[in-house]
């Protein structure tokens, strides 16, 4: 199986389109996850939506707001939003501490780098 990321945008509407997505894909949900990282000083979280793959497809798509909502106020919204999807669809968030994107020259490397986590840690199926 093929894990990709598929970026969304840091603002509050690509929050609601991730929010949106995991609710009219329900069916396929398979964890809910929240990134934390120190990023120029500041505490960011990425919330992650880890899909099953469609139908037949090899592929899992995993859709991040990469980096984008600051763990403290004013950003308390977007993440209850985030939570509030949890408690709807009942999965649990799990939330995982990592080295911030900045760190890689390539941000191909850095989905790399936590798509690896995520098989060491089982939390996506390994690869085939």
């Amino acid at each position: 199986m093929i894990q990709r990321f598929i970026e969304l945008g840091e603002g509050y509407s690509d929050i609601y389109e991730l929010v949106e997505l995991a609710r009219t894909n329900s069916h396929r949900v398979h964890r809910l996850l929240l990134l934390k990282t120190l990023k120029n000083d500041r505490q960011v979280v990425s919330p992650v939506v880890v899909l099953k793959p469609a139908g037949e497809g090899d592929l899992q798509p995993l859709y991040i707001s990469l980096e984008g909502i600051p763990s403290k106020e004013p950003s308390v919204q977007r993440l209850k939003l985030f939570e509030d999807l949890s408690k709807e669809l009942d999965v649990s968030i799990i939330p995982m501490e990592i080295k911030p994107s900045s760190e890689f020259n390539e941000k191909d490397l850095y989905f790399n780098y936590i798509i690896g986590i995520l098989r060491l840690n089982n939390l996506i199926p390994p690869l085939q």
